[in-house]
Order: C-alpha cells, then sequence, then structure tokens
C-alpha cells in the first residue's frame, strides 16, 4: 500500500524547483542582459524586440523563478533527516558549492571570479551546518534551558552572520528561511508558509513563493526515482550553457552586478 500512496514524490518536487530554476535563470542570464543593453543591446544582435514586452516576459520568468529556493530549503530539510552519511551529504553541498562558483560568477556578474556573490550552494551548505547544530543541541542535556536557547540562538547568529559575510545568494534571509523551516517541519503546511512569509519579507518579489504550498502538500513522503545527481550537476551546467547562449548573441561582455 505504501508504494501505491497518491501525490508526488521528492524526485518530483526536485524536477520542479529544477524546471523553476531554469526559467529564472533564463531571465537573469539572457533576458536581463538584454534589457541592460536597451536598443542599442539588440540592435547588436541584429533582432528588432519591444523593450517594453521584453520586460513583461522577464518579470514573469524572475516571478515563476521564486518557487525554487523554498522547495531545495524543503528538501534539503528532507535529506538531512533520512540521509545516512550526514558528513558525506554536507561534503557534497560544499563540493558542488565550489564546482559551480566560476560558471556561476561567469553568469551572473559576467566575470570568472567575483567575490561579492556567492551561489546558493553555499546558502544550502550553510543552513545544513546550522541545523546539524541544532539537532546537536536538542539532543544534549542543555536542551530545554535558557543555556541551551541561547546556544540555539548563537548557531544561527553564526550561521546568518557567516551567509552575509560571503554574500551568498539569498544571504542571511536564506539560512534564517532553512532554520524557521527545520523548526517547523513536522507541520509541512506552516514549515513552507513562514519560509516563504520570511522570503516575501526580504523582498516582495518572492511573494509567489508561496505558489510553492501546492506541490508540497502533495508531496507524499517517498523519494521517487534517484535523480540526486541531477540537480547537483544540473546547476553549473546550465548557469555555464545560458552564458555561452548570451556570449553567442554578443552580450557575454555585459557586468550584471
Amino acid at each position: 500500500m505504501d508504494e501505491k500512496r497518491m501525490g508526488i514524490s521528492g524526485s518530483t518536487l526536485k524536477l520542479i524547483a529544477i524546471i523553476a530554476m531554469l526559467i529564472d535563470h533564463i531571465g537573469a542570464i539572457v533576458l536581463e542582459r538584454m534589457l541592460r543593453l536597451g536598443n542599442t543591446g539588440l540592435e547588436r544582435m541584429e533582432i528588432g524586440i519591444d523593450l517594453s514586452g521584453l520586460y513583461v516576459i522577464y518579470m514573469v520568468m524572475r516571478l515563476i523563478g521564486r518557487l525554487g529556493f523554498p522547495i531545495f530549503c524543503f528538501l534539503l530539510i528532507e535529506g538531512m533527516q533520512y540521509t545516512k552519511d550526514i558528513k558525506k551529504y554536507a561534503l557534497r553541498l560544499f563540493l558542488f558549492a565550489v564546482i559551480s562558483e566560476v560558471p556561476f560568477d561567469l553568469g551572473f556578474a559576467g566575470r570568472g571570479i567575483y567575490w561579492q556573490y556567492q551561489n546558493v550552494f553555499f546558502t544550502l551548505f550553510i543552513g545544513l551546518l546550522v541545523m546539524i547544530g541544532f539537532r546537536k543541541l536538542e539532543d544534549s542535556k542543555k536542551w530545554g534551558t535558557i543555556s541551551g536557547y541561547l546556544l540555539y540562538l548563537l548557531v544561527l547568529g553564526v550561521g546568518m552572520g557567516a551567509a552575509e559575510l560571503l554574500q551568498t545568494d539569498y544571504s542571511a534571509m536564506g539560512v534564517l528561511t532553512i532554520a524557521a523551516m527545520y523548526q517547523y517541519r513536522r507541520k509541512r503546511v506552516l514549515s513552507v508558509g513562514i519560509g516563504c512569509a520570511i522570503l516575501t519579507v526580504m523582498s516582495i518579489l518572492e511573494v509567489t513563493a508561496f505558489a510553492t504550498l501546492l506541490p508540497i502538500c502533495l508531496y507524499n513522503g517517498k523519494r521517487g526515482w534517484n535523480i540526486k545527481w541531477l540537480f547537483y550537476a544540473f546547476y553549473p551546467v546550465h548557469i555555464l550553457v545560458l552564458y555561452l547562449i548570451a556570449c553567442g548573441l554578443g552580450l557575454g561582455d555585459i557586468m550584471l552586478r
């Protein structure tokens, strides 16, 4: 009966997030370059496009993209709870954070090395370390005491500070989102709702993230296809491909940051 449980699996959730992310990044890496150059940029590509219409398409794509991060946070928490080796899980996130950085910098900054903005894998990695710290405190004798709660806040503060210092994607608010969703992980709708609320406080454009409540409510707790490596590989590869497309359009030299 468990195998026939209705709903969508974790792998389906991951594919939804990947598609949302791809749509978002097409807008951020390709269309934003076109908009930044305006008519001059369109002349360089020898095409005619209504800039106002292009801006609407760009905004729609970016709003769709807001669905990605909350789902990845949700799956990060799920993975943290069910992984057989938390150290390997953390190492894998860190490894791909490093691998993804040059493609990320090229795509989002237009240069090979850009220290002022780091990719989302670093945010997820820091968020995972914060949750590991939370778990250790919850399992300790200090849990439930004033000192335990203070240490809890210290772990969160260090994680948020690290994300802000490194200027990771979503930065401190991204880590806070992960931490808050972890706290309410046993109440799925509340967990995701609070996470999306935090992101919306960060930016009103994140309001469309609340749409993730629907697929996550349909989540059946099953793993689904074993595609864990798809996201890891897809992230740096698709960003690099989109940057190369921008280069092919003559827009690769545009600095986005």
